[in-house]
């Protein structure tokens, strides 16, 4: 009974405390240099990068007000003790904020085991290309989705030779990553978690014969041909160009999948699923040093071996600002037998023969025509989930708390903050709840 009554106490979530954003290295530096980097960007970075994005700014400034009261809050109050609590909007910026970010992977790491994902194995393959090409693409971001669909063709042509059939696809999910492992730098590459196998049009999956690790040489070649091609009649590679860098050898293309993740190992898929949405950078790894430089902990270089990297202030900002996405660009797509148009008619293999009241349920849950607005919605469940503490539990009596109004008036917000203020101007200041922890490199393969 004790035992039972200790598991229960340990799995209960801890009260909610505020991020306190602005004591963080990563906020202060965008805070305090933020506007230096605007009026140096055409001068400093835009003949390599391109000329600001307009999508930079708004996301800047929505992060510099995320998780902090004066942008506006929800006040929340219990009702059994009436204690009152304040929080704070947060900005949902796409690929720039650590906290926003963590919220959103596991959002999609949750749609993809629940709604898209067939019970069968996938592998986890990555895709990049050599730095000759990476300029372009950080110049014309609308090429990142031709970088994409190459990827994925790469892989379906490939399984197709091996099965010896045009009609049979895989399943795939792209993820569109523009970062590094080195201090955020521009390194666009993909990441597909694709089936080990392909589909039938009947729907049927047949596995393959061998393991993919295999096709990884043919599928790295036709990865590099279809791109350079592709590039070269888009008129972003001239003739001669594009032959010189078919001729290199070491090419610069490479293609890695190690990992695969097996039906039933759910958790492993969803940890895979949330690390290639992860945002660009960890708080945690972001330090000032004595010379108002920025200290950023990465993994160890292939050639030195070095963790740490010195960068200049506004290298860093520009280095961040140039992973925000534009705006209405996806940065995950479903490929395959995972496309929209033609993902239910691989479902009828899936669904268990035990019933009209039992086959009901499971027909309404994987129907794309029924989305999940209650995951959406519950963003206290996503912050419990995420950061293990409950933004709706009393700190004082334990009993769930109400949202009674939503202030955003900045007259109204500004004078109920320094009412707080000075009510609180004696108290000690809470200590700030940890940032989200997820690991910068992939889970090892068994």
């Amino acid at each position: 009974m004790e035992m039972a009554v200790a598991s229960k106490e340990k799995a209960t979530p801890l009260p909610y405390r505020p991020r306190q954003p602005e004591r963080t290295t990563f906020y202060r530096l965008l805070e305090q240099h933020f506007d230096d980097y605007v009026y140096a960007n055409e001068e400093r970075f835009e003949p390599k990068a391109g000329p600001l994005r307009p999508v930079v700014r708004p996301t800047v400034e929505a992060f510099l007000d995320c998780g902090r009261l004066h942008g506006g809050f929800a006040r929340l109050r219990c009702p059994s003790c009436k204690d009152e609590r304040l929080l704070a909007f947060s900005c949902q910026s796409r690929n720039f904020c650590p906290s926003c970010q963590a919220k959103r992977s596991l959002l999609f790491a949750e749609k993809l085991r629940e709604q898209i994902l067939a019970p069968v194995p996938h592998r986890h393959f990555t895709h990049s290309i050599p730095k000759a090409l990476r300029g372009l693409f950080e110049r014309e971001r609308s090429l990142l989705s031709l970088l994409s669909q190459t990827a994925f063709e790469a892989i379906n042509k490939s399984f197709q030779k091996l099965f010896d059939r045009k009609d049979v696809r895989p399943g795939s999910v792209s993820s569109i990553q523009t970062f590094g492992s080195f201090g955020a730098n521009w390194n666009p590459h993909i990441h597909c978690l694709v089936t080990e196998g392909v589909f039938t049009p009947q729907g049927e999956f047949l596995p393959l014969p061998d393991p993919a690790t295999s096709l990884l040489k043919d599928i790295e070649e036709r990865f590099r041909r279809l791109l350079l091609s592709r590039l070269h009649r888009a008129e972003r590679l001239s003739e001669p160009f594009m032959n010189k860098l078919m001729e290199w050898n070491p090419s610069g293309f490479s293609v890695y999948a190690e990992q695969l993740v097996l039906d039933h190992e759910p958790q492993r898929l969803e940890k895979l699923a949330r690390y290639l949405t992860r945002a660009p950078v960890r708080i945690d790894d972001l330090s000032e040093t004595q010379d108002s430089r920025v200290s950023l902990t990465t993994t160890p270089h292939p050639l030195t071996g070095d963790t740490l990297l010195l960068l200049d202030p506004l290298d860093w900002v520009h280095a961040i600002c140039q992973q925000i996405p534009d705006r209405g660009q996806h940065l995950t797509r479903f490929y395959g037998a995972y496309a929209n148009r033609i993902r239910n008619s691989r479902l009828t293999h899936q669904a268990p023969q035990t019933g009209a009241a039992d086959s009901q349920p499971r027909a309404e849950a994987d129907s794309p025509s029924a989305p999940s607005r209650a995951s959406r919605a519950c963003w206290a469940r996503l912050i419990r989930k995420v950061f293990e503490v409950d933004p709706l539990i009393c700190a004082r009596c334990g009993a769930e708390m109400k949202v009674i109004s939503v202030l955003t008036e900045p007259k109204v917000v500004d004078k109920m903050l320094r009412h707080l203020q000075e009510a609180d101007s004696d108290r000690a200041p809470p200590e700030p709840r940890p940032e989200p922890l997820v690991s910068s490199e992939p889970i090892p393969d068994r």
